[in-house]
């Protein structure tokens, strides 16, 4: 009786511990917090620098990957040191911040 309520107690515990171990580790994406002067600065810079705008057929959304054939531009320093290791596309009067290794978007900058 003692083997089988143990037995019992290690399966349980085996099995809360994987449980456990499945969700370790997962963590929301990082939140990317632009500043309301910054936005200004990456709007001015848009409009400055004449950066033209792409196209995307299925549209540009945080979260998506943007595709192969779109091109990405490095954020300039002038952006501040926390985004200059973005990269960033221009669409529909919108910026949007890319991850440079999977090409996911981070943030849209309206």
């Amino acid at each position: 009786m003692k083997r089988a309520m143990l037995a019992a107690s290690v399966i349980a515990t085996f099995a809360g511990s994987q449980a456990f171990a499945q969700t370790v580790g997962i963590a929301p994406p990082e939140t990317i917090i632009v500043e309301p002067e910054q936005r200004t600065v990456i709007k001015q810079y848009v409009v400055k620098e004449h950066v033209a705008p792409v196209i995307v057929k299925q549209g540009i959304r945080v979260g998506a990957q943007l595709p192969e054939d779109v091109e990405l531009r490095t954020a300039p320093s002038s952006w501040g040191s926390r985004l200059s290791r973005y990269n960033y596309v221009y669409s529909d009067d919108h910026v949007y911040l890319v991850e440079p290794s999977d090409r996911m978007v981070i943030q849209e900058i309206e």
